[in-house]
């Protein structure tokens, strides 16, 4: 099985143990890639709306997008883990994310993506991890994802890793080391996922929208190419 990783912070601390106990479950024959975020993708959408009208690869930051994109697209299993800025994901996630808009299914979704299953892990001080985690579920699921497994804990006394109790750190590390057994007890990470109503209907509605759009071109655009190539929708 292949794993690629999205860590959203390059500090090894408390989200990097958390990661790291997660990843134990998984680490006898499977092939793990890691990308560390901003050093990886430190660029933000520039806007220019490339990768809508062309093609992604002509992206001006398609040397460092494309990399982490053709990882996720070989995987069977995509973790992020970051820790939670501000209430929500860290600013260098949603950047990479930003860059991944043009694979939504109301663009140019792919196939692969149907069949993945994500885990997102999060800490914060204290509150609410949701929301944070939800930015990421929200660009996973519009990708394609189905499945997708959530894990967040509050770190209570402080942000630094070795300044925690180790009774502290015992609660994170058991609360992460449930979750990956759970998950790999009664998830077949090795076969794909069953596509959800949800991203069923995503899917539907973006394919009525591509019909309707395409009834209006002279000439299809990148996206109802890509539609059309994938025989989701007929060529006038």
């Amino acid at each position: 099985m292949k794993i690629v990783v999205i860590n959203g912070t390059e500090i090894k601390g408390c989200t990097f143990h958390m990661k790291e106990t997660f990843m134990s479950a998984f680490k006898d024959k499977n092939e793990i890639i890691e990308f560390y975020l901003p050093k990886d993708m430190p660029y933000f959408c520039s806007g220019c709306k490339t990768c809508f009208f062309k093609d992604e690869k002509m992206c001006p930051h398609a040397k460092v997008t494309m990399p982490i994109w053709n990882a996720i697209l070989e995987a069977n299993l995509i973790v992020f883990a970051f820790p939670v800025y501000a209430l929500r994901a860290p600013g260098q996630v949603k950047a990479l994310l930003d860059h991944l808009c043009c694979h939504w299914m109301v663009h140019r979704p792919e196939k692969e993506m149907f069949l993945k299953r994500a885990v997102i892990i999060t800490n914060s001080i204290g509150a609410p991890n949701r929301a944070a985690q939800k930015d990421v579920i929200t660009s996973l699921n519009w990708l394609g994802v189905s499945s997708v497994t959530c894990v967040g804990a509050g770190l209570m006394e402080g942000v630094i890793w070795e300044e925690l109790s180790d009774k502290r750190k015992d609660i994170l590390i058991r609360k992460v080391e449930a979750v990956a057994n759970k998950y790999k007890k009664h998830t077949n990470v090795f076969q794909p996922a069953n596509k959800s109503f949800k991203i069923f209907m995503l899917f539907a509605i973006s394919k009525m929208m591509h019909k309707s759009i395409l009834k209006n071109e002279e000439t299809p655009s990148a996206d109802n190419l890509h539609w059309i190539k994938n025989g989701w929708i007929k060529a006038k």
